[in-house]
């Protein structure tokens, strides 16, 4: 007999944090239980807001609707939602037993707060890959923070994320502060410009690489390998499925690109289960899953390194039982 349980939770982010512009207090979705005999699979569906183009009232529906069919045993295609592919896709994996488990935490180190804790911090990285947002401040200090970093740590590596926020003429701005020979230590920028063929100009012109994030999944977007183009950033929560994941990680790598497995904030459960899936599909390649400490709690997984106190079922609503 098969059975089926969708949980909702609301967790505390930390203060400060801005997704498209706005500024979240709290992190909502949804957890999917799978239960068959004495065996169980979890998985989280949890749409992004600003990034998703599903909202979590038309996940929950959708999962719904496919859980009814699967506690039937009946045959389904995979959801159209993404995020809902996603989550019922883990679910389903671990359910079978057949879903990467993470044995170790390697993750791009995400540099915020204070600036001498963040240097100890940065020493101390086993991998030396670091990952900085970019585009909220002048462009002229995110290039000195950017130098700054490099110069004092000389065996890192860092990862940018402009998220489309400069002009070229910012963009350019940032490199003119940045030492020629200190920038091929920037594995990637990601989105340096709105405009793909500005971000490509930028390239050309600076020598930094960049990588493809939301234009990744851009209906008119064609994967191809470019000149100065180093990396696809994958979030699986944005992309849909395991299977459709693992496509675009193996259409990546035959390019000759990196393929980079990273967040969208999920909970510590949906990040135990992307640091198995980085582990098995990109094993060489350092993901970006450093997100947790811009949550407040943990959820009925623990992420083994954070102290960060566990939330369990008892303090979830569940939506939807059969």
């Amino acid at each position: 007999m098969r059975q089926a349980i969708l949980w909702r939770y609301v967790l505390d982010m930390e203060a400060g944090v801005i997704l498209r512009d706005r500024h979240v207090r709290q992190r909502e979705g949804l957890l999917v239980q799978l239960i068959v005999g004495e065996r169980e699979g979890w998985g989280e569906i949890a749409p992004l807001p600003g990034f998703s183009l599903e909202t979590l009232s038309e996940a929950q529906q959708a999962a719904e609707n496919w859980l009814s069919h699967w506690c039937h045993s009946e045959m389904q295609s995979e959801s159209a939602l993404p995020s809902v592919a996603f989550g019922l896709s883990c679910a389903l994996m671990e359910l079978a037993g057949t879903l990467p488990v993470a044995t170790h935490w390697r993750t791009a180190a995400l540099c915020t707060g204070d600036p001498d804790a963040l240097f100890a911090r940065l020493q101390q990285l086993p991998h030396g890959t670091a990952k900085m947002k970019v585009g909220w401040y002048e462009a002229v200090r995110d290039g000195m923070v950017a130098s700054l970093l490099l110069e004092a740590l000389p065996d890192l590596h860092l990862r940018l994320d402009a998220n489309r926020r400069w002009t070229p003429e910012k963009a350019r701005q940032f490199a003119r502060h940045l030492a020629p020979e200190l920038r091929c230590r920037i594995d990637f920028l990601e989105e340096p410009c709105q405009r793909r063929e500005d971000s490509r100009q930028f390239a050309a012109e600076t020598g930094i690489a960049i990588a493809w994030d939301e234009s990744a999944r851009a209906t008119d977007f064609q994967l191809q390998a470019e000149p100065g183009v180093a990396a696809i950033v994958i979030k699986p929560t944005l992309t849909g499925s395991i299977s459709r994941v693992s496509q675009q990680v193996a259409q990546v790598q035959a390019l000759g690109m990196k393929a980079v497995i990273s967040s969208s904030i999920e909970s510590s459960l949906g990040l135990t289960q992307l640091a198995g899936l980085a582990q098995s599909l990109t094993p060489d390649v350092v993901p970006g899953l450093d997100t947790l400490d811009l949550l407040q709690q943990q959820l009925v997984r623990r992420w083994p390194t954070s102290p960060l106190p566990l939330l369990d079922t008892q303090d979830l609503v569940c939506v939807w039982r059969r």
